[in-house]
């Protein structure tokens, strides 16, 4: 029996679509990488009875990056990226064993049938999949095809039996015009970045950013951030006169009437027209004029609409708008929210979604009425050829999507049914009036029909004070007439609505990376959100903006991202050759690299002027090794040490405070020893400021504390104070924290598991010897007598913190609290065990790993 296997893009779409198509009858089991589901069902397909296999990935399977060498800063020139530095594919998350994972399942299977997003992101997941798989799969009889694509926009059965009764075949064209944008963003953007950040680094102190980057579509956006709060510093507010007159008519409410020349800038001129109204106490009817206006429904949802009215309306910024969007869609609450289509086909079922509609309490009155009375068609849009406009595919509660799913998916149900509704209709009264020679009027709206904003009343039209009846040459009395005067006012900050609409009328970003832009110059402290979801410039962004403008406007203005994206469109189409567009455009940027590099003074001029030099920022903190004298502590971002007698910079720990460890000196340097800590519920280490950016061992990397430190004798190294491989991670080893006491623990070097024991301990100190059952270092512990918990009222034990029964109910499993996820960092203890064996436990029998895991739980 021949097998079909089935990749989706998330786990959760997985177990859906198996869910479906085996009608609810597959098994389950858990993959290798323990993050993914395989669904297993027996069917048919293309006539024969088959086994499908039902699985998924998380996302990309591989990320784009430089080959190793490339990726040290401090000996490739920036410039070698554009060309000379060799790109290859990494797995994108390594911990998850993707392409393993897909070879095990892909092994002897038939086919494969691709269930991933119905986007360029998508097609570009399918030919990752194939690389994986197609090797281990069983060879096709001659041409037969093996390779199928499903093409769907919702996760409902007749959605998905329709995408598997039509299948089509992947698009290499779209992967290849995502292969193409992330080459460019990689190259450019790594190769400004580095440069502008080395350089500004290394000359101030106050930047408060970890990391000045350029993005080709990153810093269009903050250009118009910039753009916007350039015109309100440079807004000069001009004084103009009105006249307002109040008239009224027997005892109803006075009028206030505007006047027909709207201002005038000149208060002599003002005054002269007060003066000549004021001869006349009447004001005569010369029209009143009745017109029936509509206030049009909306257009079908896409992508940017939705983010546009998240932002404004619901206080959602874009990201993570998306985020929630993209749990709706897998839960199969809403169609794929990644759209560009505001147009319905003429086949779409809008009777069959609006009935799904009509029990919910919030809206099951105009859904019924409009289920009676028919469904008004919906306003032609544009049709993208991507995906339907963003739908509501089944009823909801709160209950079921939580506060913010439920905020969104009411806006996107209320929506479509305004789509499918009536234009509001109202009345619209203008009453003229002469006051001697001069122009007046005033008008009001009087509903008629209420139309779509029954369902968003947000849009309805404003309840006003009825118009006083009248006709021509009726005679009003005028109560009032002065002149008023006011002044011009600048324009607001950007909200992220408005940036939304820049970005997509400029052709910046596609729908679903336009979120990740904006989220980025807010990530990398170029914009501030304040109220309202508006976005200020800080003086970073400002100083980033203003100097690319001296040096290169290209670098920031829209023009030349957006005749990029229009090139990957092309590419996408298959109208354009992807090596062609690729090299022009790598081209383009390295010359302007070049010029950029020549011309940096020009940018640094304006940084001089809002930053202070990296010598006269920070505090004195602890002494250099070279000339021993006091390095200052930086506390803005990036956190590091600077000595002003040797100019020297040394990197830090991120995301944690930074203090003096007792005065001790490292052994090989003589650099004293600073501590790193993430508070009192998290992990703390010491470490030598020069080590950290100059590992002094071939087993150690950048970034290295001393409890990663192989150094052999040192007091302070992982030789000294490890203890035992983590009990979660691969590779991790437990480290004892030395400045923990009375509250003592042990963390792991490589994530954030941490042991808390032998509380109230006076002394613990890790021994010489190791545990026979795990090779686990031994560790004597020192108590008070007073509140010693050791049996027979002994103050001191040695034994294996993971073997001792002594010690088992003395130990605690807890996971360190991290102030920023990126704390927890790669490239700890990958050694394993060393020296005494420490941190080897492979030979640890299975009853003790299942001892161990019971008093840990």
């Amino acid at each position: 029996m021949k097998t079909v296997l089935m990749v989706a893009e998330k786990p959760s779409l997985a177990q859906s679509i198996a869910k479906i198509l085996s009608k609810g009858s597959c098994s389950s089991r858990k993959g290798l990488n323990g993050a993914c589901s395989v669904h297993e069902y027996m069917g048919t397909f293309s006539g024969q009875s088959v086994r499908f296999k039902m699985t998924s990935v998380c996302g990309h399977v591989m990320s784009l990056d430089f080959i190793g060498k490339y990726n040290n800063w401090d000996k490739v020139d920036p410039a070698e990226l554009f060309t000379k530095a060799p790109t290859e594919k990494k797995e994108a998350n390594p911990k998850l064993n993707m392409v393993k994972f897909l070879q095990v399942e892909g092994k002897g299977c038939d086919y494969v049938v691709l269930w991933l997003d119905c986007d360029k992101e998508g097609e570009n997941i399918c030919f990752e999949v194939l690389d994986a798989i197609e090797p281990v799969m069983n060879r096709p009889y001659g041409s037969e095809r093996t390779v199928y694509r499903a093409k769907f926009s919702s996760i409902t059965d007749t959605d998905i039996w329709a995408a598997m009764n039509k299948l089509g075949e992947p698009n290499r064209n779209e992967a290849l015009s995502v292969d193409a944008r992330q080459e460019l963003d990689l190259r450019i953007g790594c190769a400004f970045t580095r440069f502008q950040t080395k350089y500004f680094q290394g000359k101030y102190g106050n930047l408060d950013s970890s990391l000045i980057s350029f993005g080709p579509c990153q810093t269009p956006t903050l250009g118009f951030c910039v753009e916007r709060h350039d015109k309100i510093q440079s807004f000069k507010p001009e004084t103009y006169w009105v006249i307002q007159a109040k008239v009224f008519k027997g005892k109803e409410s006075p009028l206030t009437l505007d006047w027909d020349r709207v201002r005038v800038f000149d208060r002599e001129v003002g005054q002269m027209f007060v003066n000549m109204t004021k001869t006349s106490r009447e004001a005569k009817v010369e029209s009143v004029s009745k017109k029936e206006k509509a206030k049009q429904r909306p257009l079908a949802l896409n992508t940017v609409e939705m983010l546009r009215v998240a932002s404004s309306s619901l206080g959602m910024g874009p990201q993570h708008t998306m985020q929630i969007a993209e749990r709706l869609y897998t839960q199969g609450y809403i169609s794929y929210p990644r759209t560009e289509t505001n147009h319905y086909h003429d086949n779409f079922d809008l009777k069959g979604t609006l009935r799904q509609q009509a029990n919910n309490p919030f809206w099951a009155q105009e859904v019924k009425a409009l289920l009676s009375e028919g469904l008004n068609r919906p306003r032609k849009g544009s049709d993208a050829g991507d995906h339907p406009p963003i739908t509501p595919m089944r009823a909801a509660s709160e209950g079921e999507l939580g506060s913010d799913g439920w905020r969104l998916y009411e806006y996107i149900v209320r929506h479509f049914i305004a789509t499918v509704s009536q234009d509001c209709k109202y009345l619209q009264t203008t009453i003229s009036f002469t006051i001697a020679s001069e122009g007046f009027s005033c008008s009001g709206k009087t509903l008629i029909s209420p139309g779509f904003t029954e369902v968003m009343p947000w849009l309805g039209i404003p309840l006003e004070e009825a118009m006083p009846v009248c006709e021509r040459g009726d005679v009003f009395t005028v109560e009032e007439i002065k002149l008023v005067e006011r002044q011009t006012s600048p324009p607001d900050y950007l909200t992220e609505a408005d940036l939304i609409t820049l970005m997509e009328k400029h052709g910046i970003g596609t729908d679903a990376s336009i979120p990740v832009h904006i989220n980025n110059i807010s990530q990398r402290n170029y914009v501030t959100v304040e109220n309202g979801r508006k976005l200020k410039p800080t003086n970073l962004g400002i100083v980033l903006v203003h100097g690319y403008y001296k040096t290169d406007a290209e670098l920031v203005l829209p023009t030349i991202r957006g005749a990029v994206e229009k090139q990957l469109n092309l590419i996408a189409q298959g109208k354009a050759n992807y090596q062609q567009v690729l090299q022009h455009t790598l081209d383009i940027f390295k010359r302007k690299f070049h010029y950029f590099f020549d011309t940096i003074a020009s940018m640094d001029e304006l940084m001089e002027v809002t930053f202070s030099p990296i010598a006269a920022t920070g505090k004195p903190l602890s002494r250099c090794g070279k000339c021993h004298r006091f390095m200052k502590y930086i506390q803005a971002k990036p956190s590091r040490l600077h000595c002003a007698g040797c100019d020297e910079t040394y990197s830090l720990p991120q995301n944690g405070a930074i203090k003096l460890y007792k005065e001790l000196r490292c052994p090989l340097d003589e650099f004293e020893l600073v501590l790193w800590t993430s508070g009192s519920r998290g992990k703390s280490y010491p470490l030598c400021p020069y080590c950290f950016s100059n590992p002094p061992f071939r087993d150690m990397k950048k970034g290295m504390g001393c409890n990663e430190c192989t150094h052999p004798s040192c007091q302070h190294s992982l030789n000294s104070l490890g203890i035992g491989q983590c009990v979660e991670c691969e590779g991790g080893v437990l480290v004892l924290d030395p400045t923990s006491g009375p509250k003592w623990k042990m963390a792991c070097n490589r994530c954030n598991v941490m042991v808390h024991f032998f509380e109230h301990a006076h002394r613990v100190q890790v021994a010489q010897e190791s545990c026979e059952a795990c090779e686990a270092s031994l560790v004597a512990v020192d108590f008070n007598k007073t509140r010693s918990p050791l049996p027979d009222g002994e103050t001191q034990h040695s034994g294996c913190v993971f073997c001792d029964p002594v010690f088992q109910d003395l130990v605690e499993l807890k996971h360190a609290t991290m102030r920023h996820p990126s704390m927890t960092r790669g490239g700890g203890a990958r050694r394993g065990g060393r020296g005494r064996g420490r941190g080897r436990r492979e030979k640890k029998p299975k009853d003790k790993m299942a001892a161990l895991a019971a008093y840990f739980v």
